[in-house]
């Protein structure tokens, strides 16, 4: 028997979960074709790769020695399959994943067309969710992936930058400060803003680089907190606030010069999107592509 990657891999989850059937459960596999491969690896090396007992699983000194080759197998294959998946345009699939709002609706569109015209034969299916709705279905292997607006701190999941993104001044054309060439946030102080609600991630970007030049969100006349962007751009356009949002998510608007676009002067309310998906999955190749593709685009340049 020669050694393969498929049972490095098997091994490596039996490892990180401590448990036969958890590892059996992530790798969508049946409990006794886990056992059967990790003892094929153990015949391989002629040594006990775990301490099995009735309540858990421990790894023996081979173990511990293989893991970390185990581990450098799996990320070689990961980068192997991200550095070649741009040379692959004969690839067929269909790729499942969730997006939160502001990437479903305003980025993901711009996107999905650019990406079909490059790999006709993979076809995208989109659920524009929560970011906690997204990853109950990459827990319940509902989704491939995610796309969410910001990190996922939990053992089970993997996350990664793949777009970065800047808020801008929202104004009406006809405010005020539209036609100025400098705004400081002292200028801005000075009229009714409106904001995403407690929590949402643009909110969280706005306020920590606030925080980082000293100035206080609270400082700010906040006339309205809503919870989409959709809302926020008609009370911006119905001219009862001023606001902090993407530009992609006011292009239509600025195009038909509803709204105009400025920087804040020593400001910079820089974000990234992240890919999420389940640590010890091997995404397919479609979706690799499909994520490098992302990573690859420049915002400012393709929408």
């Amino acid at each position: 028997m020669a050694l393969n990657f498929h049972q490095l891999h098997i091994f490596y989850t039996v490892a990180e979960k401590g448990s036969f059937s958890m590892a059996a459960q992530a790798l969508h596999m049946t409990q006794p074709a886990v056992t059967m491969q990790v003892q094929s690896l153990e015949d391989y090396f002629g040594t006990k790769l775990f301490h099995r007992s009735t309540k858990r699983i421990d790894l023996t000194e081979a173990g511990r020695t293989l893991l970390p080759f185990a581990k450098r197998s799996i990320d070689l294959i990961k980068d192997t399959d991200i550095a070649m998946s741009k040379f692959t345009h004969m690839l067929e699939g269909r790729l499942q994943l969730g997006a939160s709002l502001t990437i479903g609706e305003y980025i993901l569109p711009r996107l999905l067309g650019p990406f079909g015209k490059e790999y006709p034969s993979i076809s995208v299916s989109l659920k524009v969710m929560n970011t906690t709705q997204i990853l109950e279905e990459i827990f319940n292997h509902q989704l491939t992936f995610g796309l969410v607006e910001a990190p996922i701190h939990h053992p089970d999941v993997r996350t990664e930058v793949v777009l970065n993104d800047e808020l801008l001044l929202i104004v009406p054309s006809e405010h005020p400060l539209a036609d100025r060439e400098r705004i400081t946030i002292d200028d801005v102080q000075q009229f009714p803003f409106i904001l995403r609600e407690q929590g949402s991630g643009t909110r969280q970007v706005m306020e920590q680089e606030l925080q980082r030049v000293g100035f206080g969100a609270d400082r700010l006349r906040i006339v309205m907190e809503l919870g989409s962007t959709g809302a926020i751009k008609s009370a911006v356009e119905a001219g009862l606030g001023i606001t902090l949002l993407s530009p992609t998510a006011v292009r239509h608007e600025t195009a038909l010069g509803i709204f105009k676009v400025k920087p804040i002067e020593g400001l910079t309310f820089t974000r990234h999107f992240y890919s999420i998906y389940l640590e010890a999955a091997l995404l397919p190749i479609s979706a690799v592509t499909f994520l490098t593709f992302l990573r690859e685009r420049d915002l400012k340049a393709w929408l």
